[in-house]
C-alpha cells in the first residue's frame, strides 16, 4: 500500500502543541487558535521546526531543500545539469502561486547560460512533483489540449519552506496564504485546477471531491479595499454561474462574513477557520 505523507496540517499542528480545537469554540479558545495560526503561517508544517527560533528554522528548511534536490533529484536521476535544476527550483519558489510556462522557464535557464532543452525542463517539473516538492495546477477545461497549452500555476509542499528558501524579492504573504490553502486542499483531493471565466476572470481553485461534487475557492488575503473586494466577488460569482454552483468560498487572513450574489451565496472565512472545516481535520 502507498500512503501520501504531508507536513502537519493546521489541525495536526494544533494537536502537536496540545491545543484543543474541537467545537464549541469559546472566545478564549478562538483567540488561542488564531494565535497558533499566526505561528503556523510563519513556521509551516514540518514537525522538526515547530517551536524553534527563526534562524534555526530557516537553516533546517534550507537543509531540507538541499537534501531533496541532491538525493531525490540530482543523484537519483543522474542529472547532467545539476546547477540548472537548482536554479529552476529557486526560480519556481520565488514565483510560488504564480503562472508559468515551459517556454519562459527554458528562456530563464538559457539567460543563465544553461543549455537545457524544453523537454528536460518538462521532465524536471515532473520530477519535482514526483518527489512531493512542487505541484503543478492546470487550468480547468474539458479539452486536454487546452489544459496542457495554457500557463500553469506552481505550489510548494510547505509555505514555511518557501519563506525560508526564497530570495524574498517576489514572494508575498498573499501568495503564501494561497500556497497554504492549496496544500490543505491537496491533502483531500488531487483533482485541483484553477478556473478562468468566459470574461477571463480567474478563480484560484476548483476542486473535485470524491463524491464528484465541485467547490470553488478564492484566496484573498485582505478584502478591505472596495476594488479588490469587487474583483474577487465578481470573478467567483461568474464561475459559480458557469459551473451551476450555488455556493463559493473566499479564504482571507482574518475577515469573515456572508455575501449574497445573484447566483447564490459566498462565504468569507478566515484561513484558520477554513482549515478547521476540511475533512482532513
Amino acid at each position: 500500500l502507498s500512503w501520501e505523507i504531508f507536513p502537519f496540517s493546521f489541525c495536526e499542528f494544533l494537536t502537536a502543541k496540545g491545543i484543543n480545537y474541537e467545537a464549541p469554540l469559546s472566545s478564549k479558545k478562538r483567540l488561542h487558535i488564531q494565535k497558533s495560526f499566526d505561528d503556523f503561517f510563519e513556521s509551516g508544517g514540518f514537525p522538526e521546526v515547530i517551536g524553534l527560533d527563526k534562524q534555526l528554522r530557516i537553516k533546517i528548511h534550507q537543509e531540507y531543500l538541499g537534501a531533496l534536490l541532491f538525493r531525490d533529484l540530482i543523484e537519483r536521476h543522474d542529472i547532467s545539469h545539476p546547477k540548472a535544476i537548482t536554479d529552476l527550483a529557486h526560480r519556481l519558489i520565488d514565483n510560488i502561486a504564480s503562472l508559468y510556462s515551459i517556454n519562459k522557464l527554458t528562456a530563464y535557464l538559457k539567460s543563465l547560460e544553461h543549455k537545457v532543452p524544453k523537454a528536460s525542463v518538462s521532465e524536471y517539473l515532473e520530477w519535482f512533483e514526483d518527489s512531493y516538492f512542487l505541484f503543478t495546477v492546470r487550468i480547468f477545461d474539458s479539452s486536454l489540449a487546452k489544459t496542457n497549452t495554457n500557463p500553469k500555476k506552481i505550489y510548494c509542499i510547505d509555505h514555511g519552506l518557501v519563506t525560508s528558501t526564497s530570495s524574498g524579492i517576489l514572494v508575498n504573504s498573499g501568495h503564501l496564504l494561497e500556497n497554504l490553502v492549496f496544500v490543505a486542499l491537496r491533502r483531500i483531493s488531487s483533482k485541483i485546477s484553477y478556473y478562468k471565466t468566459k470574461k477571463k476572470r480567474e478563480v484560484d481553485f476548483i476542486v473535485q471531491k470524491e463524491d464528484k461534487s465541485r467547490s470553488l475557492i478564492q484566496v484573498c488575503e485582505v478584502m478591505t479595499d472596495p476594488k479588490t473586494r469587487k474583483r474577487e466577488v465578481t470573478g467567483l460569482s461568474e464561475a459559480m454561474r458557469e459551473q451551476g454552483l450555488a455556493e463559493g468560498i473566499i479564504v482571507t487572513r482574518n475577515e469573515e462574513g456572508e455575501i449574497t450574489v445573484e447566483t447564490g451565496n459566498i462565504t468569507v472565512l478566515p484561513a484558520w477557520r477554513f482549515l478547521l472545516t476540511l475533512s482532513n481535520c
